[in-house]
Formats: C-alpha cells, sequence, structure tokens
C-alpha cells in the first residue's frame, strides 16, 4: 500500500497530467452514474477506489486526525470492536444460502463497547485499518466497511494462526477489496453456461433414467465452478498435476465437467451400453478399471489438458473420508523427484491435492484429523491441501445438532492453524473470489486452507429417497428456494447482461446437446451379461527370478554401510553392534533379519528402484534393530549409510510417521499408485496397530485391482508372534489378510529366513511397474530378529530365490521312517526347529516351513509330500488359536494334497483372545504343543 492509502498495484500509481485529469473526471461521473462509464474502467473504480492523489510525492492531503489524551479509551474500545468483527464477523455473514441459522451481531455492536457513532467520528479511521481506502474518512465508515468484508456472503476464521505474517497476508487480501472480483459481461455469460450445463446434466439423468442413484450436485452447483477457476490458476502456473479426492456426493458431475468425461460416455454407464466407442481419441481421458469393475459414483478419471495440466479424481469407495489420506500420497509421489540417490527431490508446487470433504463426514471421522496431523510432517507434507466442505447442512437424515458438537462442520480444522473461509454457495462469484485466495495462500505459504462451501442437498440422501420424512422444516425451505443457475440468470438480466429469452436459450442448447449424445448412446445395444474374465498375467502368479546379488557387490556395500566420517559420532555401543556385521563376510557368525533387509534395500537402489520405508520408529525400528538412521552423539546431526553406497541411482527415505496408521498406510498406498517403480514399505509397530488401518486394506490393497484396475506393489512389515507378552501386540490378525486372499491379489508370507527376507524384498521390487505386481504382507518377526536359526550365510543371499517352502535341515533323511509331516511357518517353525535340531530322535517326523501362505504353495508341498510314502498324518501347527492364524485357511489345501492320509491341527483351541495374558501360561501351551507335534 502507498502511505496514502493507494492499494498496492494500484492503476493509479502510474497516472499523471491530463491522463490523471481524465480518470478523475471519469471518477466524478461513475460516482453520479456507474452505468455510464465503461464496464472494465468502473471494474477498476469499484476495486482501487478513487484516483484523487496517487503519487507518492505528492503530499498527503488528507485532513490530520489526532486522538486527544482523554479519548484514548474510546479509541482501543474502538481497535476491540474492529477487531471483534474480523474475529467474529462470521457469525453474522450471509453464508446459508437457506437463510435457516439466526445471525450473531452481539459482537459487533458498538454500545456493547461503550462506543457512540459520535465517537466513532472523531476517531482516525488509520487506527481501525492499515492502508485505508481514500473514500473512508473515519472510524466509523471504517467499521461499516470491515462490517461489510466480514459479513458478506464470504466469512473468514484466522484468528487462529499463529503466524502474524499469514493472519496480516489473509487480511489484507480481505481489506483491500480483493475479494470483490469485477467480472466482464463476457465472463458473466460464460458463468452462467456452466452454472446452466452444471444443473442441465442433473435434470437431463433425473428426467431420463428415473430412480437411477447419480447422488446429484444439485444445491452445492458451484463446487464445479470452484474446482474450475483452481484449474485455471494452476495453468496459469503451469502446475503439472491436481489430484482430487472425493466422495460420491457431486462426483458424476466432477467426472463430466471437471475431468471431461464426455456426456455419451456418461449417459451409456446409466444405459449400461459399451462405453469405449465414446472415450475420446485424442487421449485426453484414461480411466482403468478391473475385472469385476464399481458402481459408477465410485470411479475416477484422468483428465490431461491442452496446457499439460494433469487434472485426477482419484477413485474411491463409499468410506467417505479414506480417500483423502490415498490422494496426499499419489500428490508427495507426484512432486518428487527419486531418480538421483539421497532423499528425493521435492518441487511441492509441481502438484497439488484438493480433497472434498462431506460436512457430516469431516467432523465425524478421525482420519481427517489424521490427515491435518501429518500435513506439515516432513516425511508427509505436500506443500499445502485445498481442502472443501461440500456442506448439505445434513448427513443422509441427520440434522447438524445429532452430528457433531461444534458449531461448523469445519471447527476440527482450526486445531492445525487451518485458515477457513465460509462461502455461501449460492453466490458463485464469491466463491470465485474464494477459489482464488485459497490458491494463492497455498501457493504463498505452502500450508493447507479449508474452504466451507455452504449450500444444501436438493434431494434426499439419493434420489429415491423422500427427505421430507425425516427432515420436513428443511426441505419444505429447499423446496421453495431457486437454485444458483436461476438466481443468477435473474441477476444477469437484472443487470442488463442478458435477456431473458437468451438465458432459456442457453438452457435449450444444453439440453439438445445432452439429447443428441444420449441419442447415439440408444443405438447400441445392452451390455450382455458375460463371464468375468480375470487378466491371465494376474492368474499366472509370479515370475521366477533369480535375486542373488554378486558376493563381491554385497562385501563392497557392506564396508560401505559400515564406514562415515572420522568426525561422526556414532553412539559407541551401537557403532560396536553395527560393526559386528563385518562377520559374516569374514566367516563369523550370521547375516540376521535387519543386516538382509539392509542389504536388499541396497542392492534395491542399485537396481534403480527408489526405496521408502516408513513407521512409527522405523528408523531404528520397534525392536533397536534397523538403525539405517545414525544420530551423532554429540550434534544430533542425522547420517543414513544406504545414500552413501556406490552404484546406487535412485533415492532412499526412510520417516518416523505420526502416531496412526489408517491414514499413514492410506498415503503410502496412494504414493506407490503414483510411482509404480517405487518400493514403499509401511511397517507397523506391532502387527496388530494395522487394526487401526483396516479399511485401507479392505477398500484398497486388497481389491483396488478387481475393481479399478490399479496396480500396487506396497509391502506390509507386520511384527507377529506370541512371546508370552499379553493378548496385545501379538498377533498381527494373520487370518484377515488370508480371508481377504484370492485372485492373486496380493502375498501373503511369515517368513522364518533372513535369507527369505533378502530374496522377497528383491523379488518384489524386480516385479514393480509390472503386470505381475501385487502387494506384500509379511508377519514380521520380533524375537526371531537375532535367532541364529534365522540368520543367513553370505552364500545364501549370493544364490537363489525366495522359496516359498523351506524343510527343516537334517530331518527326512530316511524317507519310510518318516510317519508324521508337520507344517507351521513363522515364529512355530522355529520353535519346532530349536526342538529337534540336536536329537537323533525325530526320524519320524519331517518339517516342511511354508514360508509364502498365500498364494498357497500346494504342489511344492506335495512333491515332498510324496517323497514320504509311509507317512500316515499331515499336521498344522500353529502358535495362534484355531479359530485364528492360517489353519483354516491351509485346511483345504491340505485336504487336496493329502492323498488320503490323515490331516490334523495341532495348536491352541479356539479362543476369543489372541494370546494368554500371563509368561508362564503362554510357556507352559507352547511347550504342550511342540511336544504334541514331536511325539510318536
Amino acid at each position: 500500500m502507498s502511505k496514502n492509502g493507494t492499494p498496492i498495484g494500484s492503476p493509479w500509481t502510474k497516472l499523471s497530467g491530463p491522463n490523471l485529469g481524465y480518470v478523475l473526471e471519469m471518477y466524478d461521473l461513475f460516482i453520479e452514474s456507474p452505468e455510464s462509464v465503461d464496464e472494465d474502467l468502473g471494474a477498476l473504480f469499484k476495486e482501487f477506489g478513487s484516483p484523487s492523489v496517487v503519487n507518492e510525492n505528492v503530499a498527503d492531503i488528507s485532513p490530520v486526525q489526532h486522538v486527544e489524551p482523554n479519548n484514548f479509551e474510546k479509541v482501543l474500545a474502538a481497535v476491540q470492536l474492529a477487531d471483534a468483527i474480523r474475529s467474529h464477523g462470521h457469525l453474522a455473514a450471509d453464508i446459508y444460502p437457506l437463510n435457516d441459522r439466526p445471525k450473531d451481531f452481539t459482537r459487533m455492536d458498538p454500545s456493547s463497547y461503550g462506543l457512540s457513532e459520535a465517537d466513532l467520528l472523531e476517531i482516525p479511521a488509520s487506527l481501525l485499518m492499515k492502508n485505508v481506502p481514500s473514500n473512508i474518512q473515519n472510524g466509523l465508515q471504517a467499521i461499516e466497511q470491515l462490517k461489510s468484508f466480514y459479513t458478506d456472503k464470504i466469512a473468514y476464521e484466522f484468528a487462529h494462526i499463529i503466524n502474524p505474517q499469514e493472519r496480516q497476508w489473509i487480511q489484507s487480501k480481505i481489506e483491500s477489496s480483493s475479494m470483490k472480483v469485477a467480472f466482464s459481461k463476457d465472463e458473466r455469460k460464460v458463468l452462467l453456461t456452466r452454472l446452466s450445463k452444471i444443473e442441465g446434466f442433473e435434470k437431463f439423468i433425473h428426467r431420463t433414467f428415473v430412480g437411477a442413484k447419480r447422488f446429484s450436485i444439485e444445491g452445492l452447483d458451484t463446487l464445479v465452478v470452484f474446482l474450475d477457476e483452481l484449474v485455471r490458476q494452476s495453468e496459469n502456473k503451469q502446475t503439472k498435476e491436481i489430484l482430487i479426492g472425493m466422495a460420491h456426493r457431486g462426483r458424476l458431475n466432477v467426472l463430466t465437467h471437471v475431468i471431461n468425461k464426455p456426456y455419451d460416455m456418461m449417459f451409456a454407464d446409466f444405459a449400461h451400453v459399451p462405453n469405449e466407442s465414446f472415450l475420446p481419441k485424442d487421449n485426453s481421458l484414461e480411466i482403468t478399471t478391473g475385472w469385476y469393475g464399481d458402481v459408477k459414483y465410485h470411479m475416477g478419471a484422468t483428465h490431461t489438458a491442452k496446457s499439460g495440466l494433469k487434472v485426477k479424481l482419484a477413485y474411491n469407495p463409499s468410506h467417505l473420508e479414506v480417500v483423502s489420506p490415498i490422494v496426499t500420497g499419489q500428490t508427495r509421489s507426484a512432486q518428487e523427484d527419486t531418480s538421483k540417490t539421497g532423499v528425493p527431490v521435492q518441487n511441492a508446487k509441481a502438484a497439488y491435492s484438493v480433497l472434498i470433504h462431506g460436512d457430516a463426514a469431516f467432523p465425524g471421522q478421525g482420519i481427517v484429523a489424521e490427515t491435518f496431523n501429518y500435513s506439515r510432517v516432513r516425511g508427509y507434507q505436500t506443500g499445502g491441501s485445498i481442502h472443501i466442505i461440500a456442506n448439505n447442512m445434513i448427513g443422509f437424515t441427520t440434522e447438524y445438532y445429532d452430528s457433531r458438537s461444534t458449531h461448523y462442520s469445519s471447527d476440527t480444522a482450526k486445531g492445525f492453524e487451518v485458515p477457513v473461509i465460509h462461502v455461501n454457495a449460492d453466490d458463485v462469484e464469491a466463491v470465485i473470489a474464494v477459489a482464488r485466495l485459497a490458491f494463492e495462500y497455498r501457493e504463498q505459504f505452502g500450508k493447507d486452507i479449508l474452504i466451507d462451501l455452504m449450500g444444501y442437498r436438493r434431494f434426499g440422501h439419493n434420489e429415491m429417497d423422500e427427505p421430507l420424512v425425516t427432515n420436513p422444516t428443511m426441505y419444505h425451505a429447499i423446496h421453495k428456494h431457486p437454485t444458483v443457475r436461476e438466481l443468477y440468470s435473474k441477476q444477469l438480466v437484472s443487470d442488463s447482461v442478458l435477456t431473458e429469452t437468451e438465458v432459456k436459450k442457453i438452457q435449450s442448447d444444453i439440453q439438445k446437446t445432452m439429447q443428441n449424445s444420449y441419442d447415439q448412446v440408444k443405438e447400441l445395444p445392452e451390455n450382455k451379461l458375460q463371464d468375468i474374465i480375470i487378466p491371465e498375467v494376474v492368474l499366472n502368479g509370479y515370475p521366477e527370478v533369480q535375486t542373488g546379488v554378486e558376493e563381491e557387490t554385497l562385501v563392497k556395500m557392506n564396508a560401505e554401510l559400515l564406514s562415515w566420517p572420522a568426525e561422526f559420532a556414532a553412539f559407541a555401543k551401537l557403532e560396536k553392534i553395527l560393526k559386528r556385521r563385518e562377520e559374516p563376510f569374514k566367516g563369523k557368525g550370521k547375516i540376521d533379519w535387519a543386516h538382509a533387509e539392509t542389504l536388499a534395500i541396497g542392492s534395491i537402489l542399485q537396481d534403480g528402484n527408489p526405496v521408502r520405508l516408513t513407521g512409527q520408529d522405523a528408523q531404528r525400528g520397534t525392536f533397536a534393530h534397523r538403525h539405517v538412521v545414525l544420530h551423532d552423539e554429540k550434534t544430533g546431526a542425522e547420517l543414513v549409510p544406504l545414500h552413501h553406497i556406490s552404484g546406487a541411482n535412485a533415492s532412499f527415505v526412510v520417516y518416523n510417521t505420526p502416531l496412526t496408521e489408517s491414514a499413514v498406510l492410506g498415503y503410502e498406498f496412494g504414493y506407490n499408485l503414483e510411482n509404480e517403480k517405487a518400493l514403499v514399505i509401511w511397517e507397523a509397530q506391532y502387527g496388530d496397530f494395522a487394526n487401526m488401518a483396516q479399511v485401507m486394506f479392505d477398500q484398497f490393497i486388497s481389491s483396488s485391482r478387481s475393481k479399478w484396475g490399479q496396480k500396487s506393489g506396497l509391502v506390509m512389515l507386520l511384527p507377529h508372534g506370541s512371546e508370552g507378552q499379553g493378548a496385545e501386540h501379538s498377533s498381527a490378525r494373520l487370518e484377515r489378510y488370508l480371508q481377504m486372499a484370492g485372485e492373486n491379489n496380493w502375498t501373503v508370507a511369515n517368513l522364518s529366513s533372513a535369507a527369505n527376507y533378502f530374496h522377497i524384498l528383491r523379488r518384489q521390487a524386480k516385479m514393480l511397474g509390472d503386470e505381475t505386481m501385487r502387494p506384500l504382507i509379511i508377519m514380521a518377526p520380533k524375537s526371531l530378529l537375532r535367532h541364529p536359526q534365522v540368520g543367513a550365510n553370505v552364500s545364501d543371499l549370493t544364490t537363489g530365490q525366495f522359496e516359498t517352502i523351506l524343510e527343516q535341515p537334517g530331518l527326512g533323511k530316511q524317507p519310510k521312517k518318516v510317519e508324521r509331516i508337520l507344517l507351521a511357518s513363522g515364529k512355530m517353525a522355529i520353535d519346532l526347529a530349536d526342538k529337534v535340531k540336536d536329537g537323533n530322535e525325530f526320524d519320524h517326523l519331517h518339517i516342511i516351513r511354508v514360508e509364502q501362505l498365500y498364494p498357497f504353495p500346494s504342489e511344492k508341498i506335495q512333491a515332498v509330500v510324496e517323497r514320504f510314502p509311509n507317512a500316515k498324518e499331515i499336521a498344522w501347527v500353529q502358535e495362534e488359536p484355531q479359530n485364528m492364524g492360517s489353519w483354516t485357511f491351509a485346511d483345504p489345501y491340505l485336504r487336496d494334497l493329502a492323498g488320503g492320509k490323515n490331516v490334523r491341527y495341532i495348536g491352541r483351541v479356539k479362543r476369543s483372545s489372541p494370546a494368554e495374558g500371563d509368561g508362564e501360561a503362554h510357556k507352559m501351551e507352547q511347550s504342550r504343543i511342540i511336544a504334541e507335534a514331536v511325539s510318536r
């Protein structure tokens, strides 16, 4: 701002002489008769006020105003009043389209502060506002101006933000009149046409496909206009990607008008006819689908604009808010260059996410707070998301007073210092102004911002509901309320921008366009019911891949991992522990689980795949086993040895995550969707922590390919095993992942070998980006992390591949004597190995360690079983209760391959809790199981 009150960027500052005289003359004419001045010039007068004194070299000629000493209390009261308007103006703002909520002006009444109009007239406006417009002469006018800014169709909440620069920036935007966007006649015509398409699309479907669910946008039509403006701003800034997450409300309209799915494709979906022939031939639209598919209002798509901007709408089931972390994960991945060693290079302005929430779900579902919580954490920040609450003022049939304990549905966001802007969805021009503000704020501060788009829902939850049954007061008001298109068309007619006839022609032309599209659809035959065909590449499972690494490579890498600068003061005890990793390469000791993992990751980086490893305490490892990030004992500086191995040509990061599972796992899934070549590993602190992320496994990780054609190679490490420490943190609930296993949708492994862990990670990496890729779930060990029976020799890593089964060394040497074949996995396999390792009295036994539970290795097990012709029984041994773990999953497979042999279960009985609460009871039961398993 200039010192005379002219806003920064004012066009008047460059005027002088005759030009200034002309503009002054036009301004006087504008004050008398606005319509007699050119529209564009009038818009400038509205935005920047009088051009009367603009030159910085000219003395300020406005009257000097002084504050008398006895007026200090009045001035303080006036300042408090002004601040109250800024802080609480939203309570009195005109933001409810139905005008069905009371407005609270109590905090803005001058008398409440002991002020009269006469008092305010004597107070300089400059004490109440910065950069006072030239038309504001005193405190009374300043207060009225502030009220007009803060109680109109847009309302602001930003007093809770700690950073003063952010508050001042927002305040200056509001009080410089930049939120009053001036549109030309042509721009307003375009806006009405857009609203007519948005409304017309819904009405056409309502009329043509009677009773079909579409979860209409009507009542929040300007959501599309908001997104349109974000697209325009993004193209101006050469943004590469916008990633949108939303639930089903309004989704079809967004798909059609923002993602540019053609009308005929959409109508084909409703008419149940093939839509492939309507796919744009210019490759501007990308849609994937699985063999099972999904309902149309869960589907996503990607539009590539002529500018190169990609706009992606994420696939999402009806779990409303769960898509938010997935989209933010995709966004971070889109922002990162992972092609070089070290930490990925992030460009937060290359892409951003737009998260569209429901007003009932936003405060109701905890994953929203989880997503906000990591929004400025280094491993998860994306430079700010633009959040929109598509506020219908109702949740299904539940009124707001039964839905939350806060004033606004948006209040959750304020705890994270997120500015909240409420806007009346019936004011299309205000909505555009808010969209611009949101985009600029993110660009300026790299933080989340929340827009509460306040509208209503014209019909019931779906188009077959009758909302008058449950919400009669609201819906009687809605039935009388004109649509935003009707309101805007009346405004344009009143302003002589269009005539009634022209408005009707816009509508009829749009309906003709839609009818022509539907006429093409009607010519196609309906889809015939066909057998579901699963792609052969999926049914074929994993390819056989060699995953050994040359010994010379491992030796060199290991030495580099154990070398750090002399000035780096590693913790002495830890340094000794890590230096022991030299011994296996000298023929002493074995490579334990964490050591094998580090070598696998290093080799994967050398192969060119970036690696992202995250989890609670993942840098150290929950069980103090990993230590891939070292800390200088004196300075706290970090050192990541994997950043310094030779031959690596991809990035590596490991992040300790916030104490959350659902949002973080969703984020990692999204990251991998966007970057299929990245090996993304999420480690639960304990396996049962994954309970909190069950929706991610159920709705996305296990089934996204069959529903939506989305491939993921995400790895999940779930520490698992009964150690006598009680029911919690014993079981990763293995049975759940086996229950969801089908169509080779993922791999479930319970390993007993560090070498197999090395090879399965390398196998997973080799399939990334390929049609054979799929998620990998590993029941990770706890006590086995350092167990000698689990350790590997160097030679185990230099040759071979991942083995789905392992045979117990030392057993089965006399095949005809074997009477019982035991099958076990994970910790139970090692407990059995400990029992039989020193004795020769177990020639009646053979033990198969089932390393991969799904896909179940039936053929390999059968080949082993057939080597023992006298075996009478096959027994499955597990530590989990009978109704948990892998027994019920393995049982039918074993009966198919048993060849008449008895199949039995050895383990704990069926229980409601996964483990004993007392350590001694655990030992007693575990001993019983092992004794029963090895007995003759």
